[in-house]
């Protein structure tokens, strides 16, 4: 198991500079951002596909350090019912396809999108619940009219071009938890699995230790993000937050760094799950720690990580 970083942590440095500082970290691998929300700092697909020598050039960059590509990720929203953004989405997505093949990496990881309510909304519409009935029939008409459609023909778009898509389950977006991955996977085929992230399934009460255990071999990349779930707040008004990230002291809950939500315990049971189910790639930090800096919480997460796996890899069992 190797322990990598999502570096658009590090965008505000130069690629370079970036790979020497997370190497002598001890990280493996990197996941490069290549548009969309993450944005493409390190890594601009439309460039990198019109320049073979930029494109060689990262390659070697991250190789002469002893690291590996995991997976270049692009999430975003193709399915916003607003046609600009998603057309620009759906570019970023296709060009990423194209690099991911260039560059012999055979990972893109992205969101589910989330389409509006009807032809002519403006804004996406998550739906919660299935009453009034209106909402039902809004997440039937998402599913059969938008998700379904666009991701088929996405799908063969990544397979024919030798790419696996790895949808991180979020809410906010039709895929948000195990059922709603492993029914889009069901709709369009083995190219789908997940980047499973445990953050976003501990608010909702998810316990991705089981959820490791169903999806099984459909995991295919995995984003290391913990949240704590502060249950004096939580007591008093659920789970379902909107407040600002940046109130952390009035939230449900909030994205921690690995080992500040839930102990190394748990994240070395974690990592003999994940072993169980046949995963045996890259734990690729994700910070989103608002109480840490970038340096700190990649450097905590690091040192917690790879506590883990040694704990793991000694043999400490997984139920213990």
């Amino acid at each position: 198991m190797r322990i990598g970083v999502l570096t658009v942590l590090f965008q505000q440095m130069p690629l370079e500079k970036a790979l020497d500082y997370i190497k002598n970290v001890g990280a493996e691998a990197v996941e490069l951002g290549t548009g969309n929300y993450p944005g493409n700092a390190h890594c601009d697909p439309k460039k990198l596909l019109a320049n073979d020598v930029a494109a060689n050039a990262l390659l070697k960059s991250v190789k002469d350090r002893g690291m590996i590509i995991s997976g270049l990720s692009c999430h975003g929203n193709p399915l916003h019912p607003q046609e600009g953004i998603a057309k620009a989405h759906h570019s970023v997505f296709e060009d990423t396809v194209l690099l991911a093949e260039k560059l012999g990496v055979d990972r893109v990881i992205g969101f589910s999108g989330c389409p509006g309510d009807s032809e002519g909304a403006k804004y996406p519409n998550w739906v919660t619940c299935p009453w009034p009935d209106d909402f039902s029939k809004i997440l039937e008409w998402q599913w059969k009219e938008k998700v379904i459609p666009y991701w088929k023909k996405a799908g063969d778009f990544a397979e024919t071009h030798g790419v696996k898509l790895c949808f991180e389950m979020h809410p906010g977006f039709v895929v948000y938890n195990t059922e709603t991955l492993l029914k889009l996977r069901a709709e369009v085929g083995r190219v789908v699995g997940a980047n499973f992230d445990p953050s976003h399934l501990f608010w909702q009460g998810i316990d991705p230790l089981r959820a490791v255990r169903k999806i099984g071999k459909a995991i295919f990349h995995v984003h290391a993000k913990d949240t704590g779930v502060d249950p004096m707040n939580t007591e008093v008004n659920g789970v379902l937050d909107t407040k600002s990230y940046g109130q952390a002291i009035a939230r449900s809950w909030m994205f921690r760094t690995v080992g500040y939500g839930h102990p190394v315990d748990w994240w070395r049971k974690f990592v003999s799950e994940l072993r169980l189910v046949g995963y045996d790639y890259v734990l690729s930090i994700e910070h989103e720690d608002s109480l840490m800096s970038a340096e700190e919480g990649f450097k905590k997460a690091f040192a917690a990580l790879k506590e883990a796996v040694i704990a793991e890899k000694a043999g400490a069992m997984w139920w213990a």
